[in-house]
């Protein structure tokens, strides 16, 4: 069983920056992708960004590439997503998760233990 806790939401202005957080506790998850997804109201959960297992390597939505930053540090059992250059179209709850695979997966059907959430939101 593996509970993730995401942290850093927040309001900011229109191309400022934040730092989410994604603390895994249970066992660790340093050989699982893990990935941040958001949700908009009235939308779809969407896919952000993914970080693999093992290796680290990173794959992010065509929306956020070259803004968006995934890391992790596994002596912390936690990964994070920086995110600058912010607009108002990433106003949304940021969920990270865990999947099973190590590999780069995108689809929320491969995720398997999801977080409670953190709000963000941009302002014009």
């Amino acid at each position: 069983q593996v509970q993730l806790t995401e942290s850093g939401g927040g309001l900011v202005q229109a191309g400022g920056s934040l730092r989410l957080s994604c603390a895994a506790s249970g066992r660790t998850v340093s050989n699982n992708a893990i990935g941040w997804f958001r949700q908009a109201p009235g939308k779809e959960r969407e896919f952000v960004a993914v970080i693999s297992g093992s290796l680290g390597s990173t794959y992010y939505a065509d929306s956020v590439k070259g803004r968006f930053t995934i890391s992790r540090d596994n002596a912390k059992n936690t990964v994070y997503l920086q995110m600058n250059s912010l607009n108002p179209e990433d106003t949304a709850v940021y969920y990270c998760a865990v999947s099973p695979s190590r590999f780069l997966v995108t689809v929320p059907t491969q995720y398997n233990y999801w977080g409670q959430g953190t709000q963000v939101t941009v302002s014009s």
